[in-house]
């Protein structure tokens, strides 16, 4: 399985894994053996290297250092992003340039993107995007051209789409998921009691939920997707919190990762989580039925595992778990319509 994904907001904090936390509340303690990783390398990530390069697409894993990088390109797997790389917003875990672009954008990006995907020859492919407050739909309508242009070359491609959340505007919603993305991603990012304060102001915790609760409402065929970063000053108690409020809105894969900070000038790691706990956060996820979590120290939301699985079901050689889950919303709908993908080849 291949994967070309645009991706800013947890991959920036790839960085961090040289930079040692400073501030109030901050671990003192270097970064513990279960973060450190290869450098990467390899036949075929130097393969997906070369190509990228000779097609003029720049990775977000690289410019990010991503402690994934040798592990996902190796599996064929790469992270880009749509509608430049500055971000109208400023968040205290992100390290994406943040500014004005003054309604910029090439419209020849979807068609370009489109073309460099088809000659990969991939099979998976995540689209994300630098959030764009200045334009009128947020980039909705350009991310939809992309998931069209993208289906119309390669009918069999699976599509997600990792969004912003356009200021809760449900129609800029309904633009990307008009276009028929396989998954419909937006990240959570922290629990509850931290967004205030790491989050940039435009953006909000129930925003975010209702963002997903009413893409999985317009689209119940389709995977809903969402991520948490942990470390960052959380407890685990808020943690499960935010579980059961992502599966309460009908979310259907979740990702768990640990926070790195990018920059001294972003918020401060507050501990190192240890694996065990993320396999405590995986068994939890579980319990509340979402049909797949992938919780761990290097995980991040265009994770591979993740994109396994959607494949697998939409292949029909994995069915997802339904969610027969005490207590959920009526509305919250079972994941048996999702195993078989659509037919765009006729």
């Amino acid at each position: 399985m291949g994967l070309v994904g645009l991706w800013f907001e947890p991959a920036t904090s790839y960085v961090a894994a040289m930079v040692q936390p400073e501030g109030p509340g901050a671990t003192s303690e270097r970064k513990p053996p279960w973060l450190k990783v290869r450098a990467p390398g390899g036949q075929k990530y130097t393969e997906l290297k070369h190509t990228l390069r000779g097609l003029d697409l720049h990775t977000v894993c690289e410019e990010a250092r991503c402690p994934n990088v040798a592990e996902c390109w190796s599996a064929g797997t790469a992270t880009v992003m749509l509608l430049g790389h500055t971000c109208t917003r400023g968040c205290r875990f992100c390290a994406v340039t943040t500014g004005n672009p003054r309604g910029a954008v090439d419209p020849r990006e979807p068609e370009h993107v489109a073309r460099a995907i088809a000659t990969l020859g991939l099979r998976y492919v995540v689209l994300t995007m630098v959030d764009r407050d200045d334009l009128l739909d947020g980039g909705a309508e350009h991310v939809a051209r992309a998931v069209r242009a993208l289906h119309q070359r390669q009918p069999e491609l699976l599509v997600e789409t990792l969004v912003g959340d356009f200021n809760g505007r449900q129609r800029d919603v309904e633009r990307v998921l008009a276009a028929e993305p396989d998954v419909f991603a937006h990240n959570l990012e922290v629990v509850r009691r931290l967004t205030p304060r790491i989050r940039d102001a435009r953006s909000s915790y129930q925003q975010s939920l209702d963002v997903l609760r009413h893409a999985k409402q317009r689209a119940p065929e389709r995977f809903v997707k969402s991520s948490l970063m942990v470390g960052i000053g959380e407890t685990d108690d808020e943690v499960r919190e935010s579980l059961e409020d992502l599966r309460a809105a009908g979310v259907d894969i979740v990702t768990l990762g640990q926070y790195l900070r990018p920059t001294p000038k972003h918020a401060a790691v507050a501990r190192y989580v240890e694996p065990a706990r993320f396999d405590d956060f995986r068994r939890v996820g579980l319990a509340l039925g979402f049909a797949f979590v992938a919780s761990g120290p290097l995980v991040r939301s265009s994770y591979h595992a993740a994109e396994a699985f959607v494949q697998a079901s939409r292949d029909g050689r994995a069915r997802p778990r339904p969610a027969a889950v005490p207590g959920l919303p009526p509305d919250v709908v079972p994941l048996g319509a999702l195993v078989r993908r659509p037919d765009r080849s006729r």
